[in-house]
């Protein structure tokens, strides 16, 4: 399993929000929708605050659920970062740790659902760094 740890309380003293994701649509299927509700219980706990994990470089993100008239909760979810307040991000570790995170989305999901997809996927948008 990849190394997500859902956090209930975190110590936000200090932190900022830094947005690192949006997805506007995760009830386009319903099992993304059926995860989230599942792994930080938002069918108790609708719209009280967000879900937070740490991820692989230790960084805490926050995962905010959102919801839209008319549409099933949540319908659409944004990553946030949470660094200290004037630490800058490391673009690299973000990275890496967006791909841990749906890497655990989707081993989370199953079924149908397989990370050997997502990592086949994955490799036809990667782009070659130039060293210079």
């Amino acid at each position: 399993m990849t190394q997500i740890e859902i956090i209930d309380n975190p110590a936000l003293d200090g932190t900022r929000r830094a947005l690192v994701l949006t997805e506007d649509r995760v009830g386009h299927y319903p099992e993304f929708r059926d995860f989230f509700v599942r792994r930080f219980a938002l069918d108790s706990t609708v719209l009280s605050r967000p879900g937070y994990v740490r991820a692989p470089s230790g960084m805490t993100y926050a995962l905010v659920f959102i919801g839209r008239s008319g549409e099933p909760f949540p319908d659409g979810i944004e990553i946030y970062a949470l660094p200290y307040a004037f630490e800058t991000l490391d673009d690299a570790n973000v990275d890496t740790d967006l791909w841990a995170l749906l890497r655990w989305i989707i081993e989370g999901i199953g079924g149908e659902w397989r990370v050997e997809d997502l990592d086949a996927t994955g490799r036809l948008y990667q782009l070659p760094v130039s060293v210079g």
